[in-house]
C-alpha cells in the first residue's frame, strides 16, 4: 500500500499550490487549488445558513486601539505586522491577526435587545500573523491563514444549547470528510479574568453539551484562555503530528468587558453577552493540508479539482472524446481531456498520478456503443455504461456530497 504523501508534494503533484521567496509564509494559490479553497467556502456558508448564521465582512487593516482594546497589542504584539503611515508618521495601522474585536463593531452598531440573542455572526476572514521563519511549514503553519470564523453573542443560559449545535456542525463536518478527530476541554488557568462562579457555570456547560451529544472528550486542566474555557478539535498529519483545528472558545469578559457590547434585558437594565468564538476548520490552510495527506490527494468528488479524465484510444477517437469533454463541461463536471502525445498507458498513469477521480476511456467499441469504459481511483475497472448514465450517476455523486 502507497505511503501517504506529505502534503507539500501533493501540492505540486496536484498543481494546487506553491510557496515563492517572495512571500515567506504565505501560499499561492493556483487553479486546482482554488477549486477545493472554493468548495470548502461554498459548504461552510450553506452550512451557516441553515443554522441561521449572518455572514459579515471587516477590514484587513485596522488602527491600533483595537488590539489595545483588547489585549492583543500588550500579550501578542511581536505576532502582528504593523506599520506606520508613509504618508502620515502620525498613523498606525495594524493587518489584522483575528477577526475577533471587530465583530464587536458589527455588534455595537446598533442597540441589542434580549429578543435578539442569540446573535450569530460569521465571517470568512485572511489573517496574518508574524510566525518566525524557523516555524513556517507548509500549509500547516503558515503566516498568511484564511479563518472560518464566528461569533455567537448570547445570553449565558443559551450557550449549552449553542455550543451542541457547534458540537454537531463541527461533528457533521469531520465525519464527512472521514478526518479521525479528537475533542479537549480546556478549563480555568491559574490567571483568570472575571468570576470564578461564571467559569464553573461556563465549564459546565461545555461538558453537559458534550455529554449530551456522545462525544468523547479529554480535559487538560488550566489550558484554557484568560477570558474563558474552550473546545478544541484535534486531528493528526500523516506523519503522526497533532494540530489543532476547530474551536469553540467561551468569552466571558473580554470581548464584552473590553468593547462594551450589552444588550437590553426584559427589564429595560443593559447586561453583558457572553461571546462564543467558533471555528470548524482552524484555518482553510491547515484543515487543507490535513485533508490531502489523510486521503493522499483523493479527495472526495464534489471537491476533487479533477472529478473525470478522458482518455482517448487512438486519433481516431479525438473526435467523440472532444463531444465527450465538451457535454461533461456542460453539465458542471470539471473534466479534462488528455489527448496529448503519448501512450494509452502513459496518459492513464498521469491522470492517476494527478489524482483525478474518475477516467473514462473512449475506442472504437466505446464511438459504436455510445458508451464510456471507467475506471475510479479507489475501485478500479468499473466496466462500461452509456455516456448519459455515466454524467447522471456523477452529477448525484457531487450534489450528495458523498
Amino acid at each position: 500500500m502507497e505511503k501517504n504523501k506529505d502534503h507539500r508534494d501533493l501540492g505540486r503533484i496536484m498543481d494546487l499550490f506553491s510557496f515563492q521567496e517572495i512571500a515567506p509564509g504565505a501560499p499561492f494559490w493556483h487553479a486546482n487549488g482554488m477549486i477545493i479553497f472554493k468548495e470548502l467556502e461554498k459548504l461552510v456558508r450553506e452550512t451557516d445558513d441553515r443554522y441561521d448564521y449572518q455572514e459579515i465582512s471587516t477590514p484587513i487593516m485596522v488602527k491600533p486601539e483595537v488590539f489595545k482594546k483588547s489585549g492583543h497589542w500588550k500579550h501578542f504584539l511581536d505576532n502582528m505586522f504593523y506599520f506606520t503611515n508613509p504618508r502620515d508618521k502620525k498613523e498606525e495601522l495594524v493587518i489584522k491577526p483575528m477577526n475577533c474585536p471587530e465583530s464587536t463593531y458589527v455588534y455595537n452598531s446598533q442597540v441589542r435587545s434580549y429578543r435578539d440573542l442569540p446573535l450569530r455572526l460569521s465571517e470568512i476572514g485572511r489573517l496574518h500573523r508574524n510566525e518566525l521563519s524557523g516555524t513556517l511549514g507548509g500549509l500547516l503553519r503558515v503566516r498568511q491563514m484564511t479563518m472560518d470564523d464566528a461569533h455567537v453573542y448570547c445570553h449565558p443560559n443559551q450557550v449549552e444549547g449553542e455550543i451542541k449545535t457547534i458540537i454537531k456542525i463541527i461533528d457533521e463536518f469531520y465525519t464527512r470528510f472521514g478526518l479521525k478527530s479528537s475533542y479537549v476541554i480546556a478549563t480555568r488557568p491559574e490567571k483568570f479574568l472575571g468570576e470564578k462562579e461564571d467559569w464553573d457555570k461556563a465549564e459546565a456547560a461545555l461538558k453537559n453539551a458534550m455529554d449530551e451529544m456522545g462525544i468523547k472528550y479529554t480535559i487538560e486542566e488550566g489550558s484554557g484562555a484568560f477570558y474563558g474555557p474552550k473546545i478544541e478539535v484535534h486531528a493528526q498529519d500523516s506523519q503522526g503530528r497533532d494540530w489543532q483545528l476547530g474551536t469553540a472558545q467561551l468569552d466571558l469578559v473580554m470581548l464584552p468587558k473590553q468593547f462594551k457590547t450589552t444588550y437590553v434585558d426584559e427589564d429595560g437594565k443593559k447586561q453583558m453577552p457572553w461571546v462564543i468564538h467558533r471555528a470548524i476548520f482552524g484555518t482553510f490552510e491547515r484543515f487543507i493540508a490535513i485533508l490531502l495527506e489523510d486521503t493522499n490527494g483523493h479527495l472526495p468528488l464534489w471537491m476533487a479539482p479533477v472529478q473525470v479524465s478522458i482518455v482517448n484510444v487512438g486519433t481516431d477517437h479525438v473526435k467523440y472524446a472532444a463531444k465527450i469533454y465538451e457535454k461533461m463541461r456542460k453539465s458542471g463536471i470539471r473534466v479534462n481531456l488528455r489527448d496529448d502525445n503519448l501512450t494509452v498507458s502513459k496518459r492513464i498513469r498521469e491522470a492517476e498520478i494527478g489524482r483525478s477521480a474518475y477516467i473514462v476511456v473512449v475506442g472504437d467499441k466505446e464511438i459504436g456503443d455510445k458508451t464510456v469504459t471507467i475506471r475510479h481511483h479507489k475501485k478500479g475497472d468499473v466496466g462500461t455504461q452509456p455516456l448519459n448514465e455515466f454524467i447522471k450517476s456523477i452529477q448525484k455523486e457531487i450534489d450528495d456530497k458523498e
